[in-house]
């Protein structure tokens, strides 16, 4: 959005020129008109470069945030994976006798 906004800056800018160099202006002499349109164009140019810099962190903190949630869904998932691991080798209170636990052995194998 602010780039789109910054290409119709840049468009008025220039008409800005155009009008100038054909009309003129009483209200400023034009050395001082085209000073401040020189002005308005570093500004703008500015501006542009830190927008295409904005740009650039952006998209590297986004590639950051999908890195993160891809690690962040793989460790759930492991964690997932642990949690029904741990589950599963917990004997039962009634289950503590060697034949149940063998039997425990076999079902996890």
């Amino acid at each position: 959005e602010l780039e789109n906004q910054l290409v119709a800056k840049s468009k008025t800018l220039d008409d800005l020129k155009q009008s100038l160099a054909s009309n003129g202006s009483a209200e400023q002499t034009p050395e001082a008109q085209s000073l401040r349109i020189a002005e308005l164009c570093e500004m703008k140019d500015s501006i542009v470069n830190q927008v295409a810099q904005l740009r650039a962190s952006m998209e590297s903190i986004l590639q950051q945030w999908r890195a993160y949630d891809e690690i962040y869904a793989e460790v759930s998932l492991m964690t997932t994976r642990y949690l029904y691991c741990i589950d599963q080798c917990k004997p039962s209170e009634e289950e503590a006798s060697l034949e149940a636990l063998k039997k425990q052995v076999k079902i996890l194998q």
